[in-house]
């Protein structure tokens, strides 16, 4: 679970502080801005306001990452910290970890040199296993600067690879209304109960002879389906939790390589696979209730409880709180207002173009025949159980049938609504489309621009 770390990292840092500056270290053999970040986590008062004063009077803002971490991380001279980010960017945060980092994200400005250096040491005070996604000239495309700490060592969100699974009828531990992800390939159908996943937060599996992952962010809402298959490569990607976030969102990890991904895009984005053009291929999920699930797969196999780790799955644990609050956990910039940023969305991002559609267009169960880009599309909802499917429609525009959304008209036809396609007369499909739910913090932050749907 992610949750604020000042007091929990400190004794760590310190020790960090104290083998990385000697306690006999003169201040004034400080010469670049690397040293002088280091010293800010001296044990020692006078080295790290010599290495301030250094700061404010250089005037250059390369080391201003350096100054947030020691907010987030210290509990010694931070006004002091403070004063100096003040005075450096015009900006006025005080000691606020959280203001400063949407400051960053806002103002972008070049690190100092050896930014990956110094913060593969402090992170490494925290967990000696971060190493293997931090180290000094580490390939990146995103700002190192904005990776923050989640709160947990590596893997400890432990992601489920090949888990124990139950029948049905064997899963009393679940109630109907329960929200699961529904996944189906090839005739294979499994539910994976959101009360394991927000725990977990990941799983490896083989559905239907395809190797997928189930990247779920519970900061951002999103469980995305992707097939970690990519040509050219002999062997699936198979992914766990770093334990590092950016813009409120995990980044992942892939076990072959160890560089971080982008949980949200399916890239790799720090790391040896850095610039490698990958990009992972999202497959059809849904969010529904486990009594819609069941009633329409009853042969579903569903996630045991005994998952080889020792947690309390009952329901709400452990984001319930965050899942009922207005409130970011991590710093994201919220500046997209055509939702507020924690209202759910269902997008779509296909080839050039991506939108998204307000979860609550979708109350009482409707059917919305729309277009994204060029491509004509039908999308069958039930906001009661966050639940979106969606369609190409070839031009067909399908209407409910007799009130249910299981069944749809078009030009006087029945369509059964399947999860990998509409099934029509004379042997007639259409195929369904990849989307995911997001809340809309990430979607608009990631997919700047993206279409909104308008009722």
């Amino acid at each position: 679970m992610h949750w604020p770390v000042r007091m929990l990292a400190l004794c760590v840092v310190l020790t960090f502080a104290q083998t990385a500056v000697p306690q006999t270290a003169n201040p004034a053999s400080a010469q670049t801005p690397r040293e002088h970040a280091q010293r800010l986590f001296s044990p020692v008062g006078e080295y790290r306001r010599a290495s301030l004063s250094w700061m404010r009077e250089r005037k250059q803002l390369d080391v201003v990452p350096a100054l947030i971490y020691a907010l987030r991380y210290l509990n010694v001279d931070l006004e002091a910290v403070a004063t100096t980010l003040e005075t450096l960017t015009g900006a006025e945060h005080g000691a606020d970890w959280f203001a400063w980092m949407l400051w960053q994200q806002a103002n972008p400005h070049p690190p100092f040199d050896g930014l990956d250096a110094f913060q593969a040491n402090l992170f490494a005070r925290i967990d000696p296993d971060f190493r293997v996604f931090l180290h000094s000239g580490v390939a990146h495309e995103i700002r190192l600067e904005e990776i923050a700490w989640g709160g947990v060592v590596k893997d400890g969100i432990p992601a489920l690879t090949n888990p124990a699974f139950l029948t049905a009828r064997e899963a009393t531990y679940l109630s109907p209304d329960e929200l699961v992800f529904g996944v189906a390939i090839n005739g294979d159908v499994r539910a994976y109960p959101y009360r394991i996943m927000d725990w977990h937060e990941m799983f490896n599996d083989v559905v239907g002879g395809v190797p997928v992952s189930l990247a779920y962010c519970t900061l951002c809402g999103s469980g995305i389906l992707y097939d970690t298959r990519v040509e050219g490569r002999d062997t699936p990607f198979v992914f766990g939790s770093s334990g590092f976030l950016y813009r409120s969102n995990k980044l992942m990890y892939d076990q072959q390589t160890h560089s971080l991904w982008n949980q949200f895009t399916g890239r790799p984005v720090v790391g040896a696979l850095t610039g490698s053009g990958i990009r992972l291929e999202v497959l059809p999920v849904v969010t529904t209730s486990w009594a819609d699930w069941k009633a329409r797969y009853p042969r579903t196999r569903v996630l045991s409880l005994d998952t080889g780790f020792s947690r309390d799955y009952s329901p709400g644990r452990p984001y319930g709180e965050y899942f009922a609050s207005d409130a970011l956990m991590f710093p994201a910039l919220t500046a997209d207002r055509r939702l507020q940023p924690k209202d759910q969305v269902f997008g779509l991002r296909l080839t050039g173009v991506q939108k998204a559609w307000p979860l609550d267009v979708f109350r009482g169960g409707r059917v919305i025949n729309d277009r994204v880009g060029v491509i004509d599309i039908v999308l069958i909802g039930d906001a009661a159980t966050r639940s979106v499917r969606a369609y190409r429609s070839a031009g067909r525009r399908f209407t409910r049938r007799a009130g249910s959304l299981r069944k749809l008209d078009a030009d006087g036809q029945v369509w059964a609504v399947g999860e990998t396609q509409l099934s029509g007369p004379d042997g007639q499909t259409l195929p369904r489309l990849p989307g995911h739910l997001a809340y809309w913090f990430a979607w608009s932050g990631y997919l700047q621009g993206a279409e909104l749907y308008a009722d």
